[in-house]
């Protein structure tokens, strides 16, 4: 099995050299930099990897770009702020030293995020399955604005690969709620609207509070504490902020 490992980055320099030696085992790595204005090109080029230059497209379109980009079929997209544990790694060697023919044509990923200094079990923050390596031949990135994900052919077989992926997506709290207002909640409203689906009074004013229940009740964030509490608050402002935003985009239509 040939495989290119993939990871799209803007202004990545503090993550990309450790996502670049988090992939070294691979047989290509192909950073794809949408113009980034800080080093991030200059450090992943340093790292001996491909790097190709593409104007912002969009999450999955860029992502699909760096898979269309690729040498080979096999394909593990990486984010910048994601590592692989030594597990997964592991458990990617396996796969590598069998025969090809009984090799699935996808694999999902329990994806681990590291927050306040913990690891999150809760929340609904983990396992967080991601389905990240996959043959290009029989799956390619769904045209989403957010929450972007491989969609499989028809009759393909996925199964789920032991080991996680580290994240390390939110720096502290005071990040973490600039990317809801900045990134999250407004991709989503759009996202909404795209899939046709409307708010109303109602669900703007119950949409933070069930969801701040979901998150620290129903999925266990208590159990983390301080953090599964600060989660389950930023989950209820997303939830608000996303449904107020959407009501502004169906007013405008």
């Amino acid at each position: 099995m040939k495989l290119t490992a993939t990871i799209i980055a803007f202004n990545e320099a503090e993550n990309i050299r450790a996502a670049c030696e988090s992939v070294t085992w691979a047989d290509e790595i192909l950073v794809v930099d949408s113009e980034s204005t800080d080093k991030t090109r200059e450090i992943a080029e340093d790292c001996g990897v491909r790097v190709i230059v593409n104007p912002w497209p969009g999450f999955s379109k860029q992502k699909q770009f760096a898979v269309d980009a690729a040498s080979h079929d096999w394909i593990f997209s990486l984010d910048a702020d994601e590592r692989v544990s030594p597990e997964l790694r592991s458990s990617i060697d396996k796969l590598r030293e069998s025969d090809e023919s009984q090799l699935a044509d996808g694999y999902r990923i329990a994806r681990r995020a590291f927050y306040m200094g913990r690891w999150i079990k809760g929340g609904g923050w983990y396992p967080d399955y991601q389905l990240r390596m996959f043959n290009r031949q029989r799956g390619r990135w769904g045209d989403r604005v957010i929450h972007e994900s491989v969609v499989m052919d028809g009759g393909a077989r996925v199964e789920i690969l032991p080991g996680d992926l580290l994240h390390y997506s939110m720096r502290d709290p005071d990040h973490h709620r600039r990317m809801i207002d900045e990134r999250y909640a407004p991709l989503g409203a759009q996202q909404m609207l795209k899939d046709g689906k409307r708010t109303s009074s109602l669900q703007m004013a119950t949409a933070g509070p069930l969801a701040f229940i979901r998150s620290f009740i129903l999925k266990g964030g208590f159990r983390d504490a301080s953090a599964g509490l600060t989660i389950a608050k930023l989950a209820a402002r997303h939830a608000s902020l996303k449904h107020k935003l959407l009501r502004e985009l169906q007013n405008e239509r």
